[in-house]
């Protein structure tokens, strides 16, 4: 088992009187993370999977919910955006059963939080669960092997099943994109034709690392602007994409508009695009040590609370910077590069301009930037 980073913060939000919400894709460990933490205790648990379960929590009522629940102090309901209204039932239980520790985990925050936002405000503490994170792995493998996986890791990327069957990794992949990615973003988005989903998700891998158009995406997929940007949305909600906007405070000469699309995880992308090729043979070095890195400094910043906007930076004469932090006013600016032989500085007008830190990662410094140290 490899020991999450999020195990010990959950656990200590036990009975404070608020309902715990774990949100992330299938298959990155929620389920696995929470029957951890719920080891030897005594707890109901309930899947929003089985029909059964779902006709059984559907608009019920108080004396109902207290047969279900019995003398159990501890909940947990698993895929619990698959049950209708679970919003008002969930603030009931909160609400009308406070020696209970609610826990429900789901994979798509979108359809999950259109059914609680509202009802479990100020009643809940929520949580996002990624795939794996490198200090997560270094905790179970050690720095040496780590560090030995690194390159397999940009390739294959770090769901936890493709970490522990390492010999099938690529067949996990398939089955994560085509049974559960896949089946949960069509499931919210109800298009008709799946392909124009994969289309979507292959023209956004191919420009890892570069600026995306809209419009470009529009007239590739022949649909049109504003449905470009409501797929996007969905599959930034469903955890399989993020995007970063450009950083701008009214300098002249900068880009103001533009985005960036990265994938949650390396292997997904990888397999999208059908490209598990070695390291060594590939063309996209540098999108991929770009994606891994960024990924990996919001798994960061999400598990241990760091609270930053994130962008990226280019002027009209082109100077770059891959990454950007802005937290509470203060600037960090990082440029990306997999050798350390392959240095560049980080624009002189930037750091100027914005009174900000630079540095350059590369793979002999990468941990300092990934990872939480004392």
């Amino acid at each position: 088992m490899i020991k999450r980073t999020l195990f010990d913060k959950i656990e200590k939000k036990f009975f404070q009187g608020k309902a715990i919400i774990l949100l992330g894709p299938r298959q990155v460990g929620k389920t696995t993370l929470i029957q951890e933490l719920l080891l030897g205790k005594p707890h109901l648990f309930l899947s929003g999977d089985d029909p059964e379960i779902r006709g059984m929590l559907e608009g019920i009522g108080r004396s109902r919910l207290q047969t279900i629940i019995g003398n159990n102090d501890i909940v947990y309901i698993d895929e619990a955006q698959r049950i209708s209204d679970i919003g008002i039932t969930l603030k009931l239980i909160t609400d009308q059963f406070k020696h209970v520790q609610l826990l429900v985990s789901g994979s798509s925050a979108l359809e999950l939080n259109n059914h609680t936002q509202e009802p479990l405000t100020g009643r809940k503490f929520e949580y996002h669960l990624y795939p794996i994170g490198w200090e997560e792995l270094e905790g179970k493998f050690g720095f040496i092997e780590s560090m030995s996986q690194l390159e397999e890791r940009l390739i294959y990327g770090m769901y936890p099943d493709v970490i522990n069957h390492r010999h099938d990794a690529r067949q996990v992949l398939q089955d994560l994109t085509t049974s559960y990615l896949y089946k949960d973003v069509l499931s919210v988005i109800g298009i008709r034709k799946p392909q124009l989903l994969e289309k979507l998700l292959k023209a956004l891998a191919l420009q890892l690392g570069a600026e995306v158009s809209y419009n470009e995406l529009s007239n590739l997929l022949e649909i049109d602007k504003g449905t470009v940007i409501k797929y996007i949305d969905i599959l930034e909600k469903s955890f399989i994409v993020f995007q970063l906007n450009s950083f701008s405070r009214n300098q002249r000469n900068e880009i103001k508009n533009n985005r960036k699309i990265y994938f949650y995880d390396n292997g997904i992308r990888n397999m999208i695009i059908n490209n598990l090729n070695s390291f060594d043979l590939r063309n996209d070095k540098g999108a991929l040590w770009e994606n891994f890195l960024i990924s990996e400094r919001i798994k960061l910043q999400s598990y241990h609370q760091l609270y930053t906007n994130n962008y990226f930076w280019r002027t009209i004469q082109k100077q770059e910077i891959d990454f950007v932090e802005d937290s509470g006013g203060k600037i960090h600016a990082y440029e990306f590069k997999w050798n350390a032989a392959g240095r560049n500085k980080i624009p002189a007008s930037f750091l100027t301009s914005y009174s900000a830190q630079g540095m350059v990662i590369d793979k002999e410094n990468f941990r300092d930037f990934i990872m939480n140290k004392p």
